[in-house]
């Protein structure tokens, strides 16, 4: 009984690799798109932010990765803290040497380079030569597909495989913690399932993962924990396996009694949960 408190107590005794406390980010100066947004990522874990378009879910990877002021946005209030170190507003270039990677929406390839340029400009972080080694065999290894297309032209795959050079460019960085936004857009069912798989790898080899994704099902399957936006605001959160087998959830996100299975893309904004207090779309 000791020991196990005692490993409790270590355990809470570690800062999340990513807190976010009450963020205000606004475009323009004139629109706020996040409205005291409040999250955590536990050191190990899967965290997914679900909503709707419009919801704030990339202005919040933005705002994590550094990525604000080339989409005219700033944090207005707030703070983001990476292992307990306030981060705010800090340059891209120095949360990817603090082990942050993030995967864009759309997957963006360097389409007129070939699969394995795409990998090598994804380690232009990593000192030393053994270390970009040990990282690119590391990736070759979760995408044998890759491997096997190192010489093609990113800009020729399906879109299945261009996630997979995203997804595998990120992780050349050997990232502590990875951001990944909306990267089941556009893919078939089974590719879906494919990189569901992907992400419970990258969990399981130690990442912690951030996942921005509209497709409920496949995000609540893979994460530990989950936040759902709405209007800039959170308006629900609590451990993922709770969250799907939440009646509401089912029915309005999970497609659970209603005839097929639905994505957050498929919603009324009148029908999504948190609406009375999530404020004005955005």
């Amino acid at each position: 009984m000791e020991t196990a408190d005692a490993a409790r107590a270590e355990a809470a005794a570690v800062p999340p690799i990513l807190s976010v406390a009450d963020l205000e980010v606004t475009y323009d100066d004139a629109l706020r798109v996040l409205r005291g947004v409040s999250l955590e990522v536990p050191t190990g874990s899967v965290v997914a932010v679900l909503g709707a378009n419009g919801a704030g879910k990339t202005t919040l990877l933005r705002a994590v990765s550094g990525l604000l002021g080339l989409h005219r946005g700033r944090i207005t209030r707030g703070a983001v803290a990476l292992d307990g170190r306030p981060v705010t507003g800090a340059d891209p270039t120095f949360l990817v040497r603090r082990g942050v990677a993030q995967v864009l929406e759309g997957r963006r390839v360097f389409a007129e380079l070939t699969v394995e340029e795409n990998l090598r400009a994804g380690a232009f972080t990593v000192r030393g030569r053994e270390a970009r080694r040990l990282a690119h065999q590391r990736v070759l290894d979760l995408f044998p597909v890759l491997a096997a297309r190192r010489g093609q032209v990113a800009g020729y795959l399906s879109g299945g495989e261009q996630q997979m050079v995203a997804i595998g460019r990120a992780l050349m960085q050997s990232p502590r913690l990875l951001l990944l936004d909306e990267p089941s857009l556009g893919l078939a069912p089974r590719l879906v399932g494919e990189v569901a798989g992907i992400i419970r790898t990258v969990h399981a080899q130690g990442t912690s993962v951030l996942l921005v994704e509209q497709n409920a099902a496949m995000a609540l399957a893979v994460a530990n924990h989950a936040v759902i936006l709405e209007s800039g605001r959170v308006a629900r959160r609590g451990p993922a396996a709770q969250l799907a087998q939440d009646r509401t959830i089912q029915q309005l996100y999970l497609g659970v009694g209603a005839t097929g299975r639905r994505s957050f893309r498929d919603l009324r904004p009148d029908r999504r949960p948190g609406r009375a207090d999530a404020g004005e779309e955005t």
